[in-house]
C-alpha cells in the first residue's frame, strides 16, 4: 500500500510569521498521509525546528556537491537545514532557468546521494495538449528527466500540467486518470511491476479545497504536490483531510 502524500510549494512565498500555520497541519496529518511542506531555502531549518510531524522540503538543488556556484544550494546543504526531500523539474524552473531533462536528470542523482527524496516533475504545455502530444511529451520527460535508480524510497513523481498551474483550469478527471496511468505503465516497464507499483504519483494543479476529493478518487493518484492552496493552514488543511478520506 503507498502511503499518500500531500505536498506543499510555497514557491518563493513566506515568512517565519507563515510557519504559524505548520502547528495546525501537523494536527491534520495522520498515519495514512504523509504531510510535506517545501519553503523558501531560508526557512527549511526553522521550519524544521518548529514541527517534526511534519516533512521539510527544498524546492531545487544543484547537481554539484560543492563548488564556485554563487547563489545555489547543493542538496547536502538541503539536508544539513533539515530537508528530507526537493521538489526538482518543476515547469517554472524548466521555463524560467531553461533546465533540461539532463540537468534535472543530474540534480536527481545529486538529491539521492544526499539521502534526499527527489519529486520529479513532468507535464505538457496547453500547445502541447492541444495538439495531442501530451503523453509523448510526459512520457519523453519521465525518461529523461529520472535517472537509473528509483524506488520508492528515493522518488516520488507529480504531474503537473502547465497549463493548470495557477490558473485555476483543472483538468477532467479522465486527463488526469489517462496521464497517471500512462506514468505507472512506464514506470512497470523501465523498473518492474514491484518497483513501479510503489512509487507514489502526485498530481499538481489548481488543487483547492473544493476539488480535491474529486482528483484523489483518481486511480493511481496518490497525494497532490499544491501550490497557492498550500500557504495557510486553512486552505490546505481540508486538502489533506480529503486525502486522509480517499
Amino acid at each position: 500500500m503507498r502511503r499518500k502524500l500531500a505536498a506543499g510549494n510555497w514557491k518563493m512565498n513566506g515568512s517565519p510569521a507563515a510557519l504559524t500555520d505548520l502547528d495546525a497541519l501537523a494536527d491534520a496529518a495522520t498515519g495514512d498521509t504523509e504531510v510535506l511542506v517545501c519553503p523558501p531555502a531560508t526557512l527549511i531549518a526553522q521550519a524544521r525546528a518548529r514541527c517534526g510531524a511534519i516533512a521539510i522540503g527544498g524546492q531545487d538543488c544543484h547537481s554539484a556537491t560543492s563548488g564556485a556556484h554563487t547563489g545555489d544550494l547543493s542538496a547536502a546543504m538541503l539536508r544539513d537545514a533539515g530537508a528530507t526531500h526537493v521538489i526538482l523539474g518543476h515547469s517554472e524552473r524548466r521555463a524560467d532557468h531553461g533546465e533540461t531533462d539532463a540537468l534535472v536528470a543530474a540534480k536527481t542523482v545529486a538529491a539521492w546521494d544526499a539521502g534526499l527524496t527527489a519529486i520529479v516533475c513532468v507535464g505538457e504545455t496547453l500547445d502541447d495538449r492541444d495538439a495531442g502530444k501530451t503523453l509523448d511529451v510526459i512520457g519523453a520527460q519521465l525518461a529523461h528527466s529520472l535517472p537509473d535508480g528509483a524506488t520508492d524510497a528515493n522518488t516520488v513523481i507529480a504531474y503537473e500540467p502547465v497549463w493548470a498551474i495557477g490558473t485555476g483550469k483543472v483538468p477532467t478527471s479522465a486527463q488526469i486518470a489517462e496521464v497517471h496511468s500512462f506514468l505507472r505503465a512506464a514506470l512497470v516497464q523501465r523498473l518492474g511491476n514491484e518497483t513501479a507499483s510503489a512509487i507514489r504519483l502526485l498530481y499538481g494543479g489548481s488543487v483547492k479545497p473544493t476539488n480535491a476529493a474529486e482528483i484523489f478518487g483518481v486511480t493511481d493518484v496518490d497525494g497532490a504536490l499544491v501550490g497557492g492552496a498550500s500557504l495557510t493552514a486553512d486552505d490546505f488543511t481540508p486538502i489533506i483531510t480529503a486525502l486522509n478520506m480517499a
